[in-house]
């Protein structure tokens, strides 16, 4: 269920078909110095799930990657885990107007978690904001939609779209991403920012975890706007 992948950071990967391409998504969890639990990218909060989250400690936050990536069953967290914090990345709370958010996402890191957790708004797409966060005890980046990983591991359908779509063992969006680009410099400048972290591991929104190497992979998979 949940993969302790360094001190006081946990993963758990679960299957996401879309259009019939099997992606798989990514939780992590973050113990913080609070030792309250920061959740990016809630996955569907079975009794099993549950159980294991409340082993580690009080869920305090739970924050998407972006309006699209992450958000699905954050109702579910609120129901289940009392005082939790529901955080909303830019575009979500129009989205989602069946959930009370109780804070905006941005550049900025929140004071009770940035001793932790540092956080980029990967911006400059025409329609999509995204937040990338760094652990910093771990040495770990998390991102969402703008980091696809797809490996060897992925079925046969899944390595052949990714191979079109230019997300085949490379740490970056699909194509259709890369052309919806609104301003060229502002996303260059984002993806500068995630670079300037110190980080081996990386954590994509789809596809296969990179243990060590995590920079590099992301310098290599964005040569197209570096």
């Amino acid at each position: 269920m949940l993969t302790e992948r360094a001190d006081r950071l946990w993963t758990d990967e679960e299957p996401l078909t879309f259009f019939g391409v099997e992606l798989g998504r990514i939780m992590t969890v973050v113990e913080l110095s609070s030792g309250g639990l920061f959740v990016q990218s809630p996955a569907e909060l079975t009794p099993d799930l549950q159980r294991a989250l409340e082993e580690l400690g009080d869920v305090r936050f739970v924050a998407p990657a972006s309006k699209l990536h992450g958000h699905l069953y954050m109702e579910q967290y609120r129901a289940a885990f009392p005082g939790v914090e529901l955080l909303a990345a830019p575009g979500l709370a129009a989205r989602r107007l069946d959930l009370q958010f109780d804070g905006l996402l941005g550049d900025t890191p929140d004071p009770r978690w940035s001793a932790d957790i540092d956080q980029v708004a990967v911006d400059g797409h025409r329609w999509l904001t995204e937040i990338a966060y760094y652990h910093r005890q771990s040495g770990t980046v998390i991102l969402g939609d703008v980091g696809f990983h797809i490996g060897p591991s992925s079925p046969p359908k899944t390595r052949l779209v990714a191979r079109l779509l230019r997300i085949y063992r490379r740490i970056s969006p699909p194509i259709e991403f890369r052309l919806t680009i609104a301003n060229e410099d502002t996303f260059r400048r984002s993806i500068r920012d995630v670079l300037a972290w110190e980080f081996d591991r990386l954590i994509p929104g789809h596809g296969e975890i990179v243990e060590t190497g995590g920079k590099q992979a992301v310098a290599d998979g964005f040569d197209w706007i570096l």
